[in-house]
């Protein structure tokens, strides 16, 4: 796969695991600069989140995340963020992530760019 252009896309979570804390109202605003990959999002419960990743020579994201919830917590975890890009240009992630904060569980949630 060539290597995918994640600057200036904006994506909501399509799918969630019931222990993830993101939703379809959630939007996630990327950048990019060569290998380096981050966000801002909030939205459907999240106040104020970021992400960083680096990105492998296949797309894939090593990424860590934080947010801070509606119920004032800080959240936090890692995430492998695999992509696929569709016939239409846009780009799903398919994620699979785990906490490392909290009950320190694992899921799974796709991304879809709005």
């Amino acid at each position: 796969m060539n290597k995918i252009d994640y600057n200036g896309r904006i994506f909501t979570s399509w799918e969630n695991s019931g222990n993830g804390e993101v939703n379809r109202e959630t939007l996630f605003h990327y950048f990019q600069d060569g290998n380096l990959v981050w966000a801002n999002y909030a939205g459907g419960g999240i106040i104020a989140g970021h992400l960083i990743a680096t990105m492998g020579d296949d797309g894939v994201l090593d990424m860590r995340y934080h947010h801070v919830n509606e119920k004032n917590e800080i959240m936090t975890g890692i995430c492998t963020s695999t992509p696929e890009l569709l016939e239409s240009g846009k780009i799903r992630i398919h994620e699979e992530w785990t906490w490392t904060s909290g009950d320190r569980s694992s899921g799974r949630s796709i991304l879809q760019e709005v």
